[in-house]
């Protein structure tokens, strides 16, 4: 057996609104910089959903109703290579002030006009126009 990583890995995300705004994080890991939705690996025996919650509080602070699974997500990338299948889960916000933490440099509520003034990491735009349509918003 050898130390290889093993692909994909899988990881989750969370689409959560308030007031009409989208939770954004600035990420501090690659690609750094980049605007996304708080979220990251799902770990051993984790739901895919309770790794969206567990990192959406890590990263921001913040707790929300996940109630819709807004879409299943793949990067894959050849130079460094990786790949990764994300499943994202859209909800309301329910407790927390939104603060930057664990693997973030900002985050931020946005309002879906101001969007295009972030630059995203993949599949991010897509996510949250999913997710707006499946919230009614």
């Amino acid at each position: 057996m050898t130390a290889r990583q093993q692909f994909p890995r899988l990881g989750a995300s969370a689409c959560v609104w308030k007031d009409g705004q989208v939770l954004l994080i600035q990420r501090a890991k690659q690609p750094a910089g980049l605007w996304s939705l708080p979220g990251g690996h799902v770990e051993f025996g984790e739901t895919a959903l309770a790794a969206a919650q567990r990192e959406l509080l890590e990263e921001s602070g913040i707790t929300a109703d996940l109630t819709e699974f807004v879409g299943f997500y793949e990067i894959i990338r050849k130079k460094p290579l990786f790949h990764y299948a994300i499943a994202c889960y859209g909800g309301f916000w329910r407790s927390g002030e939104a603060r930057a933490s664990s693997d973030a440099l900002a985050a931020a509520w946005v309002s879906p006009a101001k969007l295009q003034g972030f630059e995203f990491a993949p599949n991010v735009r897509e996510a949250i126009v999913r997710a707006q349509a499946l919230l009614g918003l």
